[in-house]
């Protein structure tokens, strides 16, 4: 509250609406409140579940890939179903040598 010209605290007129204002700054103090502590923490948990969604939906991807992949070979491929299973098995050994040798080796201290 300011004050009065003559020195006295100003007094709250029948014709404020104190009350609606006083309302309206404590919702906006919670409201700030309320963003700065669990904003945060909603977007974290936003952040997990949709990584896990994603990291769930890759992995069956992955494996709908692999199981696609081993039919072609098992259907263009003379031979059983073995020889689809060994060369898709190879063509994974394979891609896992080439990562293995880009690998770098851990700094030390």
């Amino acid at each position: 509250m300011t004050d009065a010209p003559d020195g006295t605290p100003d007094r709250p007129r029948p014709g404020d609406d104190w009350p609606a204002k006083a309302a309206d700054q404590i919702v906006a103090l919670v409201d700030q409140v309320r963003d700065k502590t669990t904003g945060p923490a909603i977007r974290a948990a936003r952040a997990v579940v949709f990584g896990f969604l994603a990291t769930m939906l890759g992995a069956a991807a992955l494996v709908l890939l692999i199981v696609g992949l081993v039919r072609f070979v098992d259907v263009y491929v003379p031979g059983g179903v073995w020889v689809a299973h060994a060369i898709v098995g190879l063509l994974f050994v394979g891609s896992g040598l080439v990562l293995w040798a880009k690998r770098t080796a851990p700094a030390t201290e």
